[in-house]
């Protein structure tokens, strides 16, 4: 199993997996999340559509580019009239690039156009983290703590924990921080990931 150090490389093997089996269809999607996650997916043959659908999220991701709004548009007109995976991919990618933009509203409502688009729990998951970092940058602690609430599967437990104790903090809730902390250090996470907990939990008042 493959894994990954962050849920930009998440993303990156998905767009790799799509790149290499334009002729498959996806019927799963597997993240075994031992630091913080892997990606691997099963296939079976996929209908014309299908392959235009992946030829087209292709174009439109490879050409997005934040300084042309142009391509900007071209990808949330796919995202819309595509609800499937390719979809929702397309969504991932539009967010990413708002955020880069500061347009913190604007990647939020693409991630939550993105979330209707596909059933996977699994990428689900990986949007509605995405979707809960940026309501934490806009200061919305209760939309987060509501967001992380969808997110399934023992492998994100930390990670959960580490934006749900940010969210709390911000609501001055210490104790409730801590708890979030504790439980992402007690879980099966990285080293790495397990110390930057603790080190926010010592820096805690009291």
């Amino acid at each position: 199993m493959e894994v990954y150090s962050n849920e930009n490389e998440q993303i990156d093997a998905v767009k790799q997996f799509f790149a290499q089996n334009g002729k498959a269809l996806v019927i799963g999607v597997i993240i075994g999340i031992g630091a913080l996650a892997g990606w691997r997916y099963w296939s079976s043959h996929e209908d014309g559509g299908s392959r235009q659908a992946s030829a087209s999220y292709q174009q439109v991701s490879t050409a997005l580019d934040a300084s042309k709004p142009a391509t900007l548009d071209a990808a949330a007109k796919f995202a819309r009239e595509n609800s499937n995976t390719y979809g929702a991919l397309a969504s991932l990618d539009l967010a990413k690039r708002y955020v880069d933009a500061n347009q913190l509203d604007k990647a939020a409502e693409q991630l939550q156009v993105g979330l209707k688009d596909t059933n996977d729990a699994n990428l689900q998951a990986v949007m509605n983290m995405r979707l809960a970092r940026i309501q934490l940058q806009q200061k919305k602690p209760d939309e987060v703590l509501k967001t992380l609430d969808s997110v399934k599967g023992d492998g994100w437990t930390a990670i959960v924990a580490d934006v749900r104790g940010e969210a709390l903090l911000s609501k001055g809730d210490t104790h409730g921080a801590r708890d979030a902390w504790s439980k992402g250090i007690a879980s099966d996470a990285s080293p790495a990931l397990k110390e930057m907990l603790q080190m926010k939990m010592n820096n805690l008042p009291g």
